[in-house]
């Protein structure tokens, strides 16, 4: 059993050791060499226990795809040089801003040590320059005005709607007896309790008599919804644990909030990875309830939702109409909006769109941090320009590298969560103080985070099959000292179905096994964010289907099921995954 701080800090089992040094290592010590790293604050960094164990598992992956009696050596630099993708070409005016003398890292131990840098000031116009390919001007055309609704809907009187105050239903139903009395404070204490999971909170309700929201005070009711509706990763089971509390308020003539209908959009369009039609209808038909049938408008931050779920979809038509829907009824932007917007013209293919939309965000004085140039990174390979994503990422390296004072991005979802919504709130509240926005701006992290580096190895291994970039990666995400996360097990497996299977490939049955030990070893210490689930099954199954055979790819099922307990659903999936994969495998051994 690993120890808190080891689970907190996060740990790498010897994943990356499948890739074998003598290629990877030259890169990290021309790397290292490069960076001027002061000596009292590397040894700090590789003192710490949970950081040594994460990086056994990261070196053992690096020298599993690296390994030079399976591969020729590539001479990958780990400075981008300018586009190896013949569909761009550089302009050579751009080079001199896009490679620099070092890809260096904020150390985040040098402060503590007492190390004092001064930091070069950064201006709006360099953060707006970040993602300029060719640092050409882009003049953004405002959209016309509408005095229509065009979905259909009458257009909100917003200061009627803002002066309207909705009448609480204050009817609460008695408990009839002793044992309905102690069901309510038993879910009174559980939903007090921040460490209770959603699962004991939900299992509590529903042992109260149906309609169990009747027995609630308005204030338990708030929190209850507080509590179900905020999850790191929505799913269909999150999503039918919180419509049927929503069904609960109609049933028992409650009113619902509007901030409890948005969460019950985004449940409903936002709750499988792949959003589809079905998700989008099922969107629209919760907001025409709340619109229509309960009385309640919609604000900026519903039709930022269902926006986001038209979008993903594919329905851009629907999306567009969203926005001018947005537009007639006179509905602030706001951050997350501009977010989404960038990866909608990401979607459509549209790369000069996605700067655009980005320097639309830098100008209204939104604050950019990892997370908005992680969706500019992510619409750019969705737009078939990996090499300005790969510049971008570069960028944000070597901006982070002047902000001697910001923090690195956190690391717990919740956290992430909050100050994304504070970061929505700073634009409007300091537009007309430009040294606190500043200060704010200067204070968040442009470090790439583990996000980041999942957007490229998923890139490499759905389409490039660079095993020895996907490695180069790895061994910087271990630079940075980021933790390991389950989602490069799974882009990995990924990697293994795509490309392995073949004749000269370098996708191996080896490399595969020695990520598959890996794996097994981070289970088995109980790492943060590295666990069983659905999609990892899948990919792992296929791998070895695609590398190592029937009777090998049954021997890891086997393995899965005894450290996995699916729903009926999931288990019914992954068998005819199974069935598939065993079916279409050949004898690899």
């Amino acid at each position: 059993m690993s120890s808190p701080s080891i689970l907190k800090i996060g740990y790498r089992p010897q994943i990356l050791a499948l890739l074998h040094p003598s290629i990877l290592f030259k890169e990290l010590t021309r790397w290292t060499s490069q960076r001027q790293v002061t000596k009292a604050s590397h040894e700090q960094l590789h003192s710490t226990g949970h950081c040594h164990m994460d990086n056994i598992f990261i070196n053992a992956l690096v020298r599993a795809s690296s390994c030079s009696s399976h591969t020729q050596p590539a001479q990958y630099q780990i400075s981008v040089t300018p586009s190896p993708y013949l569909h761009h070409r550089n302009r050579r005016r751009f080079v001199e801003i896009a490679v620099t003398k070092s890809r260096a890292f904020h150390d985040p131990f040098a402060n503590r040590a007492g190390a004092v840098t001064a930091s070069p000031e950064i201006s709006q116009d360099d953060y707006k320059h970040m993602v300029d390919y060719y640092r050409d001007s882009f003049h953004i055309q405002p959209p016309e005005s509408q005095d229509q609704p065009v979905l259909g809907l009458p257009l909100v009187d917003r200061d009627k709607a803002d002066s309207a105050s909705e009448e609480p239903f204050t009817q609460i139903r008695e408990a009839h007896n002793d044992e309905e009395g102690v069901v309510i404070e038993r879910l009174v204490r559980v939903l007090a309790d921040e460490s209770s999971t959603n699962e004991a909170i939900y299992a509590n309700y529903r042992a109260l008599p149906f309609p169990g929201v009747s027995f609630l005070s308005e204030d338990i009711r708030q929190r209850l919804f507080h509590r179900l509706a905020v999850v790191e990763k929505r799913t269909e089971r999150t999503m039918l644990r919180y419509l049927s509390v929503i069904d609960d308020m109609k049933a028992a003539d409650l009113p619902i909030s509007l901030w409890q209908w948005n969460s019950a959009l985004a449940f409903a369009g936002r709750c499988f990875a792949i959003v589809t039609a079905g998700e989008v209808e099922a969107a629209l038909r919760i907001w025409k309830e709340m619109e229509q049938e309960a009385d309640v408008q919609g604000n900026n931050v519903t039709f930022n939702i269902l926006f986001d779920i038209a979008t993903k979809a594919g329905k851009f038509v629907l999306a567009k109409m969203i926005l001018k829907e947005m537009e007639a009824r006179k509905l602030s932007v706001n951050r997350f909006a501009r977010v989404g917007m960038i990866y909608y013209f990401g979607l459509q293919g549209d790369g000069n769109g996605v700067r655009r939309a980005y320097s639309e965000l830098v100008e209204a004085r939104h604050i950019v941090d990892t997370v908005v140039m992680n969706c500019v990174i992510a619409s750019l390979i969705q737009a078939g320009e990996p090499s300005a994503a790969e510049q971008v990422y570069e960028r944000m390296k070597n901006m982070h590298a002047k902000q001697t004072g910001a923090r690195l991005p956190s690391r717990d979802w919740k956290g992430s969560r909050e100050l994304g919504r504070v970061l929505d709130r700073v634009a409007n509240s300091f537009k007309n103080d430009p040294e606190k926005w500043k200060r704010v701006q200067d204070d968040q992290s442009l470090a790439p985070d583990i996000h980041t580096y999942v957007i490229f190895i998923k890139y490499h291994v759905s389409q490039t099959g660079e095993l020895q970039r996907v490695a180069a990666l790895l061994n910087e995400m271990q630079f940075l000292g980021l933790p390991l996360h389950g989602r490069l097990f799974l882009e990995l497996f990924r990697g293994f179905a795509n490309h392995g299977g073949i004749r000269y490939t370098s996708w191996t049955k080896a490399r595969l096994e020695s990520v598959w030990d890996s794996f097994q070893q981070a289970i088995d210490q109980e790492v943060q964010d590295v666990y069983v689930a659905k999609w990892i099954v899948i990919w792992a199954l296929r791998a070895f289907g695609k590398c190592s055979g029937k009777d090998r790819t049954l021997e890891i099922w086997e393995e899965l099921k005894s450290r996995w307990k699916p729903d009926q659903r999931e288990r019914e999936i992954v068998y005819g995954i199974l069935g598939k994969v065993v079916g279409g495998s050949q004898d690899h051994s």
